[in-house]
């Protein structure tokens, strides 16, 4: 048995949950719970059991919520048959956590539920919607940022195209309402109706997006004896079609984000933001751009990969013509800002129309879901050709090298180099590996080969892994015949070093005639006849701390592609005769980072 199922037969009760004071704490340890539940029934029936769950919460928030006001919530029905019924149990543990969440100010009720939603949701089909729900503090932080960037809550009307669970639409609203507290409660609620929408593909999502507002917003339309507008549209945002009269001063929000494969229909309307595979996050960029009047904002939270990746080079040059980046607030952490998910994110504003090719950067820290830090970490500007990886501070220090890499010309093809990834997918070829040399075998050089010093050792020392491999003669493609750098694909930012490079050794190609490279590693190769740059040097300068920071500068993603490294600002050919000079003379490596260290960061050499 799984053990989030051991978890919630272990705590099934009131006593149990209970027992933690803080509210927000509370709906922590009831998310676990509900979560174990859900992780025992299977996924044709999940989806239903997450509806049937979550709308027994919002029964019991509702009526908490009309007792504290002193009078029963009319709210809108929820429109859909719940096939799923709860046991007795299960039944109160909901009922405790919407009883528990009102006690929270509206915005942390909202995230608690919502995001309880969406972990008892099918594994599939939350990747399937991108449906990782907000923390306040990012919300906020968000707001704020695209208050700077020139939205005035009296006046602007705003979209926000995911608005699952209403992680913005509820705290805009909220806003509108703070800067506008002369308005009569019929009035402002007419405002609303005007100046507030939202698009979502999950009818319960939109759903609870709608309650959020209505609850929120009870007081008013007490007041005012009026029902609460309609906010959401449910469908597909990708198929809705822009009002190009209409535009939106802002639309926001946290975008789904993965790989989507698009209808034919939806390839061609945003073919000129598309380069190879289609990315949720990039699909809903350009949407927004659509939905945005001249001099209007985009806000939005997605991964960092956009800024270097190659299958958003489409994407980045669309945004330098049509919205510039106002503002870039990395996330410093990547664990425990979106739930089971690691990845690197950031919050962007944008100008529709803008003509500034200079962004903003900030690092955000957050402390817990409600709270955060900014620190100003200085500004970055776009290259000539937009499309070519956005380089910006992606930590602390970092101005300096950033200024100093746009005036940096020099890449590897300027060396003679072009990089590759490893032609072996080992998997696909599991009955050709072998564990000794024999004929027609050929060393098989895996990832762990490249230690993180920079030094290359021939093993095969990980499960699964052989250190031979036996070629058929259809498997010429996958021999490497010549001397090449290889560096490992996959590290993390949270590595002492991204780039991690050796040599390969010549003595090895000449003794078995080649090698057969892995997938997890990339090879830095000669384009043509003789580089300008030794491999030894280039593998120098790769495993140096100053290319190193510059690559942390362009990379977005564990991924050390071929892309990002092609684009790594370099030294000079002339430059790299000193780097030449030391390896020949057996130098230290400190020695040759002296040397880059003033290449990199603008001191003479």
């Amino acid at each position: 048995m799984k053990q989030s199922a051991r978890l919630y037969r272990r705590l099934p009760s009131k006593a149990a949950f209970v027992r933690v004071n803080d509210a927000p704490r509370s709906l922590q340890v009831g998310r676990v719970m509900a979560r174990a539940w859900a992780d025992q029934i299977d996924d044709r029936r999940r989806q239903g059991a997450a509806w049937a769950f979550i709308a027994e919460t919002i029964r019991a928030y509702v009526e908490s919520q009309g007792q504290v006001l002193g009078k029963s919530l009319q709210v809108s029905p929820l429109e859909l048959a719940l096939t799923y019924q709860l046991d007795t149990t299960t039944a109160e543990l909901a009922a405790m956590l919407g009883r528990t969440a009102a006690n929270l100010q509206p915005l942390q009720a909202c995230y608690q539920i919502s995001a309880t939603y969406t972990a008892l949701l099918p594994t599939s089909l939350r990747s399937e919607w991108g449906a990782y729900y907000t923390p306040p503090a990012l919300t906020e932080r968000l707001l704020e940022m695209a208050g700077e960037a020139g939205i005035d809550w009296t006046t602007a009307r705003v979209l926000d195209p995911a608005c699952g669970g209403g992680a913005f639409l509820l705290p805009v609203a909220m806003r509108m309402r703070q800067a506008m507290p002369e308005l009569s409660a019929a009035a402002f609620i007419a405002y609303l109706a005007t100046h507030l929408r939202g698009f979502e593909i999950d009818p319960f999502a939109a759903w609870l997006t709608q309650i959020w507002l209505e609850t929120t917003f009870a007081p008013e339309t007490a007041e005012a004896g009026v029902s609460f507008p309609a906010i959401v549209t449910v469908g597909d945002s990708l198929d809705q079609t822009p009002s190009v009269k209409n535009g939106y001063d802002l639309v926001i929000g946290n975008p789904p984000y993965g790989r989507v494969k698009l209808t034919a229909a939806q390839r061609s309307s945003y073919a000129r933001s598309l380069y190879g595979h289609a990315n949720l996050y990039g699909v809903f960029t350009d949407l927004a751009l659509r939905w945005t009047r001249p001099g209007g904002v985009v806000a939005y939270v997605t991964p960092t990969s956009f800024l270097a990746g190659e299958y958003f080079k489409a994407l980045r040059g669309l945004l330098a013509k049509e919205a510039p980046p106002v503002a870039v607030d990395f996330v410093s952490a990547r664990r425990g800002v979106f739930e089971d998910v690691l990845q690197e994110a950031a919050l962007s504003t944008y100008k529709r129309g803008g003509r500034s090719r200079q962004a903003t950067v900030h690092f955000l820290d957050i402390a817990d879901s409600d709270s955060f830090a900014v620190t100003h970490a200085g500004k970055f500007k776009l290259p000539k050709d937009a499309t070519d990886p956005w380089l910006a501070p992606r930590e602390p220090g970092q101005q300096l090298l950033i200024e100093q890499l746009a005036g940096m010309p020099t890449r590897l093809a300027d060396w003679g180099y072009k990089v590759s990834t490893g032609p072996l997918v080992w998997n696909r070829f599991k009955d050709q590996l072998r564990p000794k040399a024999g004929k027609g075998h050929f060393p098989l050089i895996w990832a762990e080969a490249i230690s993180a010093d920079g030094r290359f050792t021939f093993k095969a020392d990980k499960r699964n892994h052989q250190p031979f491999f036996k070629a058929a003669l259809i498997d010429e493609w996958l021999k490497v015949t010549q001397p090449c750098v290889l560096v490992q694909r996959t590290t993390a930012k949270e590595q002492a070093r991204r780039l991690i490079a050796a040599e390969l050794p010549q003595d090895l190609i000449t003794q078995h005639g080649a090698v057969i490279v892995e997938n997890h590693l990339n090879m830095v190769k000669p384009m043509n006849g003789s580089p300008r740059v030794s491999p030894a040097a280039v593998a120098a300068v790769l495993n140096s701390r100053a290319a190193d920071q510059a690559f942390r500068c362009i990379s977005g993603s564990v991924a050390v592609s071929a892309f990002e490294m092609e684009a790594l600002p370099l030294p000079s050919v002339d430059q790299m005769r000193i780097i030449e000079r030391q390896l020949k003379a057996g130098a230290p490596a400190v020695a040759i980072e002296k040397v880059l260290q003033a290449i990199y960061f603008g001191a003479d050499a």
